[in-house]
């Protein structure tokens, strides 16, 4: 398990602990984050788990495929450089202490 922040448009914080190898889409929907939809089962389809990651997170992941880099073209919400889709992105010990924000909308 690994333990990653999820930060609310507001500045609430929810730590969870995921399990390794979940996408952080999967974690926000079993644990009932709100602000993170996942409209298409985390299939890379919608843009409906669009995050910001923070810093750790950023220099720890894979850069964006290019179907994610397509579909981050769809978000609602302002696309930042840090913008990523939650679906895409698997947790595993090296994302620990790791925190995303969750966008004011998806839709």
């Amino acid at each position: 398990m690994t333990r990653i922040t999820f930060i609310d448009p507001a500045g609430s914080a929810t730590e969870l602990d995921v399990p390794d190898g979940w996408s952080l889409m999967q974690a926000a929907t079993a644990n009932g984050v709100d602000g993170i939809v996942g409209e298409c089962g985390g299939s890379c389809a919608c843009a409906t788990c669009h995050c910001y990651v923070d810093e750790l997170l950023a220099t720890r992941l894979p850069p964006p495929a290019q179907n994610e880099l397509d579909m981050l073209a769809n978000v609602a919400a302002e696309r930042r450089p840090n913008s990523r889709l939650a679906c895409q992105l698997k947790v595993s010990p090296a994302l620990a202490g790791g925190s995303l924000q969750l966008p004011a909308c998806q839709e």
